[in-house]
């Protein structure tokens, strides 16, 4: 699987808060929630993003809260993935389980600016930056991440799953 978009870039220790206000969890659907991702952070991304962009950022990007929804928000706005130097390790659970790709590495993050355009291959891990050709390496994902990420999630997976065993 190959992403391409343009690229929104933020620092380190952006959090689920941020990510998805709290007066928006009564919210459920991922439009619902999309229409208000990163409006705290930056005002302009709801309004610009576009289907396959794909968010930059430093470390401990989704620290905070558990909730699912802030993945559940990027997801809905069309963010294709998320590349950052470290994830909290609960967002980094509740992305693939939604079925949000998500890749840790900081070469790339070093090396791209907000509004370049990237490729990441999430098969091995590849990221070009359209602009300039610089290629970073993350770690690919294994087979089982990539196959629960092109089902749309865990429990597109599974339901996958229990129709191939019947």
């Amino acid at each position: 699987m190959i992403l391409t978009g343009r690229v929104w870039k933020y620092g380190d220790n952006v959090n689920t808060d941020v990510i998805i206000p709290a007066r928006y969890l009564n919210m459920s659907t991922a439009a619902e929630l999309a229409a208000h991702v990163m409006e705290d952070l930056d005002a302009s991304f709801v309004k610009e993003v576009q289907p396959g962009d794909i968010v930059i950022a430093g470390n401990n990007f989704g620290c905070g809260s558990s909730r699912e929804h802030a993945p559940l928000a990027l997801k809905g706005a069309g963010v294709s993935c998320v590349v950052a130097k470290s994830f909290a390790r609960i967002f980094f659970r509740n992305a693939i389980n939604i079925g949000l790709p998500i890749l840790e590495c900081a070469a790339a993050v070093d090396g791209t600016t907000a509004g370049q355009k990237l490729e990441v291959e999430l098969e091995t891990g590849r990221i070009r930056n359209l602009d300039n050709g610089a290629v970073f390496q993350a770690e690919p994902f294994p087979p089982f991440m990539l196959d629960l990420i092109e089902a749309g999630g865990l429990i597109e997976y599974t339901r996958n799953q229990l129709k191939e065993s019947r």
